[in-house]
């Protein structure tokens, strides 16, 4: 039996606990990674040892570790920020050590492990690379639910506008191209990908007349990644990269900035995205929203950006592997739903 996905506890005042139990009734063989005091009331889960231990049918696997307390939906409690950390470190060695196919974060608070445990990191993905060896890493957003489908790495992320020209450097460019072509490769089955690179002003820069970053820059450097047998297209205005006809015409998008990638996709799929960290040496998916302290513990949390977040870890899971070992990792009413990290071109 292929090994299950982790799904990480989160921030245990979020909506992170209330999501498990509505993504294991999805049908993904997933074991949860938290106090079991802080899942919602009634919830039917099993105490395991190994993270692929047998449980009876309907209920959530749990390997438990232990909190500082009960958590209050929608009250962080700086008490519990060190465990926050401990469980996303506990879960990295589970999938170094191959004993889980692969991550699934629930969302964390920053804020509040950096009042409760002086949490040195912008977030969970720069603590995965420093966990991981230090490695450099992509952030790609992947759609579950547009047809074709849209992927999108942006070359420089959490930065001020202001700031893009100068940090898009031609290594920063050049580190995000091969991180997805490697990545699409590995993950997503797709054996020779396609990959657009935007330009980094209007109309990727009009031959010259409204900036000459694609000319000076980013034109060579495709130019040198073709010749090593990358299929690159760019660079291209991004105002016409991610209509239906063009995301047809590649796998995935490389994006000069923040919004020049994420608005596409949040656009066109805002409940289906997932975060996907490219460059790790274990799979890491996560849905794309934050902790939702204000719905908290209500029982109107929305599963669907979690579940699209598994079972996209499942998918890039069995891509992995030999073909008839990836077979078992959906389970009952999810088993014959469609597989959206394969490419159906």
């Amino acid at each position: 039996m292929m090994a299950r996905i982790l799904l990480t506890c989160g921030e245990p005042a979020g909506v992170g606990p209330e999501l498990a139990p509505l993504a294991r009734a999805s049908g993904i063989d997933l074991v949860w990674l938290g106090d079991p005091r802080h899942l919602p009331a009634g919830t039917a889960f099993t105490e395991v040892a190994d993270p692929s231990d047998p449980v009876p049918p309907g209920h959530l696997p749990v390997l438990r570790h232990e909190f500082a307390g009960p958590a209050t939906p929608g009250r962080p409690d700086p008490a519990h920020a060190a465990e926050v950390i401990a469980v996303i470190a506990r879960a990295v060695d589970l999938a170094l050590a191959g004993r889980v196919a692969a991550i699934t974060t629930a969302p964390i608070s920053k804020q509040a492990l950096k009042e409760g445990a002086g949490f040195a990191f912008p977030g969970h993905t720069e603590y995965l690379a420093h966990l991981a060896g230090d490695v450099p890493v992509a952030m790609m957003l992947a759609s579950t639910g547009v047809t074709p489908p849209c992927r999108v790495v942006p070359a420089t992320i959490h930065i001020p506008l202001s700031e893009v020209p100068a940090a898009l450097t031609e290594a920063a460019l050049e580190q995000a191209i091969r991180l997805t072509h490697a990545a699409l490769i590995r993950d997503f089955a797709i054996p020779a990908p396609r990959i657009a690179v935007a330009g980094l002003n209007p109309h990727a820069g009009e031959g010259g007349t409204m900036g000459r970053t694609e000319q000076d820059m980013i034109a060579p450097l495709l130019t040198r990644l073709r010749a090593e047998g990358m299929d690159l297209a760019g660079p291209l205005p991004a105002d016409t990269m991610f209509h239906a006809p063009a995301r047809a015409r590649y796998d995935a998008a490389v994006c000069a900035y923040h919004d020049q990638a994420l608005i596409p996709i949040k656009t066109l799929d805002f409940a289906g995205g997932v975060n996907v960290t490219l460059g790790l040496p274990f799979i890491r998916t996560s849905p794309d929203h934050g902790t939702a302290f204000d719905i908290a513990g209500k029982g109107i949390a929305d599963p669907a950006s979690t579940i699209a977040a598994l079972r996209m870890a499942a998918g890039m899971a069995e891509a992995r592997l030999p073909p008839h070992l990836g077979e078992n990792i959906l389970e009952g009413p999810g088993a014959d739903s469609p597989r959206p990290w394969r490419d159906a071109r």
